[in-house]
């Protein structure tokens, strides 16, 4: 009797299951075949092997996007090891704390990469499927690292399904490849077969251009991405053929309502998806623009098996529509989904875990989030959620991208603070009169820094100094 473990189509073997002509990676003018990735990649295992990488040792490198990337990444497949992406932006003080936690066989960047002509793609076998498929790395708003190793094995069984995810057809996947949403859709469109394209760095108009010129299907994007491309003049995304685009799906940060609501009225209810969950996988909540107009603001329900229990702060399970925070239960059970690295769960009895999560279920289950339980602002006795007021500055034209958080208050306890991405000078009183139709006046910043960079990174990401801890 066959187990489960071997029925999965490793995704080390992808290499004999789709034609080597077809198109795997498009990149910056760089096209390269299924063929091609083969080849590359069976080079960089033979390299790693030789270099001692080995059945489930994790291997740590930090690559921009682009085909090296994912070569490199289905080479440590084939030594049956485990990839743990890092970003090459990186300071050396935070990258070197988070390899004393990982501890893996070793790190590498491009600069160690051998070139093509310098080795041989020697065999491998017997081939060994991973315990894992991936080894992220997650340090929160606040940047303390960990490493998040997943519960499941290189390999998925036929029918696997991961946030619609098209079979033989073409994606876009615009962030970087090192955060584990990207990661994780860039790898699972190649085992099923799909042409992936990406950027070195997100751009709205080049996107859409890319969108056309790719005939692009299926596209995973942050809130941030989709709300700079809404910002483009309406007769530059009508100038662009994007019929080929059939979805979106949005994660990683919240969603604001108007925005989404603008992006149904752009390109339709049954364009627009949702998908919540964290590196932890311990649930996976899935949403489309049509369930989402019944229900504004969920984020969906539960995938797969999986359970949602709302906690209150005595430990008691809250009543729908009352919020609290959010624990789940994977399908397989307690401790299933992942293992930690420098970290220790965050866990109540029966197993129930937590990613520190705020939010509510209706009566129908559907969950609709607050905010991060350690981002919440108190101030003057009243609660504020960063994300909800987020969402109301980027509603302001001049707003491209705003971070929210507290700082200390000798007299609230703490104030509103944001930072803004902003194409004029903008002060907290002309916000306040903006702000005035979105929010209460308790919840408005009192102040404000200003810059003309981007706010977030192009995973949606915002690294709030650590202020609460120095204060």
């Amino acid at each position: 009797m066959r187990s489960a473990f071997d029925q999965l189509l490793p995704l080390a073997g992808i290499f004999a299951r789709i034609p080597p002509t077809r198109e795997a990676i498009v990149h910056a003018g760089e096209r390269w075949s299924f063929g091609a990735l083969d080849l590359r990649s069976a080079q960089l295992a033979s390299w790693l092997c030789q270099r001692g990488a080995g059945p489930d040792d994790l291997v740590a490198f930090a690559l921009p996007n682009g085909p090296q990337f994912l070569a490199l990444t289905f080479a440590i497949y084939r030594c049956g090891a485990i990839p743990a992406p890092l970003s090459p932006n990186l300071p050396d003080a935070e990258r070197d704390a988070i390899l004393a936690i990982m501890q893996p066989c070793c790190f590498l960047t491009a600069a160690d990469l051998p070139q093509p002509d310098t080795i041989e793609a020697q065999p491998i076998a017997p081939l060994h499927v991973a315990a894992s498929w991936k080894a992220c790395t997650s340090g929160g708003s606040t940047g303390r690292p960990k490493v998040i190793v997943d519960g499941r094995a290189a390999g998925f069984a036929a029918e696997t399904d991961f946030v619609a995810i098209p079979q033989d057809s073409r994606v876009f996947i615009p962030s970087p490849l090192y955060h584990n949403a990207p990661f994780s859709a860039a790898v699972f469109a190649l085992w099923k077969g799909n042409t992936v394209v990406t950027m070195p760095r997100f751009d709205a108009s080049p996107a859409l251009a890319l969108i056309s010129a790719e005939r692009i299907e299926w596209a995973l994007m942050v809130p941030t991405m989709m709300h700079r491309i809404m910002l483009l003049p309406a007769e530059t995304r009508a100038s662009v053929d994007i019929s080929c685009w059939q979805s979106v799906v949005h994660t990683a940060a919240p969603m604001p309502p108007w925005l989404k609501r603008d992006w149904i009225d752009w390109l339709g209810q049954d364009h627009i998806w949702e998908v919540y969950g964290a590196t932890e996988a311990l649930v996976r909540c899935w949403i489309g623009g049509r369930e989402w107009l019944d229900r504004p603001g969920s984020v969906g329900r539960p995938l797969n098996g999986a359970k949602l229990r709302i906690t209150g702060p005595d430990g008691a399970a809250m009543p729908p529509g009352e919020p609290g925070e959010i624990y789940a239960m994977p399908a397989a059970g307690p401790g299933t989904s992942y293992r930690y690295i420098g970290a220790e769960r965050r866990s109540i009895a029966g197993g129930w875990e937590s990613v520190g999560d705020i939010g509510w279920v209706d009566h129908d289950g559907y969950l609709y989030l607050a905010d991060r339980k350690d981002d919440l602002i108190i101030s003057g006795g009243i609660n504020i959620w960063p994300a909800e007021v987020e969402g109301a500055l980027l509603a302001h034209p001049d707003v491209l991208s705003c971070a929210v958080y507290g700082l200390p208050d000798p007299d609230l306890g703490m104030i509103v603070h944001a930072v803004i991405e902003s194409r004029s000078v903008l002060t907290t009183r002309q916000l306040g009169s903006f702000l005035d139709a979105h929010l209460t006046r308790a919840k408005h910043p009192r102040s404000i820094t200003l810059t003309t960079e981007p706010v977030r990174d192009d995973a949606g990401k915002f690294r709030k100094p650590q202020l609460k801890e120095t204060a």
